[in-house]
């Protein structure tokens, strides 16, 4: 009798393999969804992350265009070489191209006589690449030569900038307001029209951006629902007094001082010279 009561009790102080199957399952399912929890806030921190970077790189990268242009370099230079704007397309995505001379600061210092030197004014572009690790995006880079040459719109160094280009378009207006006629060229050698050269009323840049998973190896998830694109449009007007015709562009030339001598600086000898007076002067016959 006290043999089966002691067996009674040893055998309720144990677990039966069906609470330790219900108890494992719980600690199974409690295990599942604190994982679900955290792989939920690291793809909401990974978005929030991915946000912020490619807010702050647009704005950057649009705010260095506008800073460009504005300091665009005219003077003493043909119009052809004001402005040059191609019209491209690789892999079915915008991929224009804008270079021109502007004022601001060369970023690339270049060593002359032992000093590293920056030039005021200098060969600027900004074009794009088709991306060798991904075709479905392009790279920005920033080309800039030092000082300016012969030829203002090849040659230079090239600085990187984004990777995950989705669009780099560029359009031009040729006037000011609702009437003027939206371009896609200007001053490169397939515009056959004179009046696409100089400057414009204003260029329209347009840059479109998409967000990159942040932890490409150890991001398990990332749904084509979490990409998002943002699109950077500015628009930058060129004064009147820059857009000029071609005979009323402003060249530099050294002066000439002006001689306080009658008759400075004509040949002698030349039948045809005039006095102060205007009269034309006869020739001299010595032997009269």
């Amino acid at each position: 009798m006290k043999g089966n009561l002691a067996f009674n009790r040893t055998r309720r102080s144990a677990f039966t393999v069906i609470e330790v199957m219900i108890a494992v399952a719980i600690m199974s399912m409690m295990l599942v969804a604190i994982l679900q929890v955290l792989s939920a806030a690291r793809l909401i921190r990974d978005r929030i992350h991915n946000t912020q970077e490619t807010q702050m790189a647009g704005p950057i990268i649009m705010d260095l265009i506008m800073e460009d242009l504005r300091g665009i370099h005219t003077l003493g230079r043909p119009s052809s070489e004001h402005l040059k704007i191609n019209d491209r397309v690789q892999y079915g995505l915008d991929a224009d191209r804008i270079d021109f001379v502007t004022t601001t600061s060369s970023r690339e210092p270049m060593l002359i006589d032992y000093k590293l030197r920056r030039s005021q004014v200098c060969e600027v572009g900004y074009v794009t690449r088709s991306n060798p690790d991904d075709d479905e995006f392009l790279e920005l880079f920033r080309r800039e030569g030092f000082g300016v040459d012969e030829a203002p719109f090849v040659g230079g160094t090239y600085t990187f900038l984004s990777d995950r280009v989705k669009a780099f378009s560029i359009e031009v207006l040729d006037q000011d307001g609702d009437e003027g006629e939206v371009i896609t060229e200007w001053g490169s050698s397939k515009v056959t029209n004179d009046q696409h050269m100089g400057l414009p009323a204003s260029v329209v840049i347009s840059l479109t951006l998409e967000n990159t998973p942040r932890l490409l190896k150890e991001q398990l998830e990332f749904t084509s629902s979490a990409r998002m694109t943002v699109t950077y449009q500015r628009t930058i007007r060129f004064p009147q007094s820059l857009r000029r015709q071609e005979s009323e562009l402003a060249f530099l030339a050294i002066p000439t001082a002006p001689s306080d001598e009658p008759g400075a600086g004509e040949e002698e000898g030349d039948p045809n010279s005039t006095d102060p007076s205007g009269d034309v002067k006869e020739p001299v016959n010595e032997e009269d």
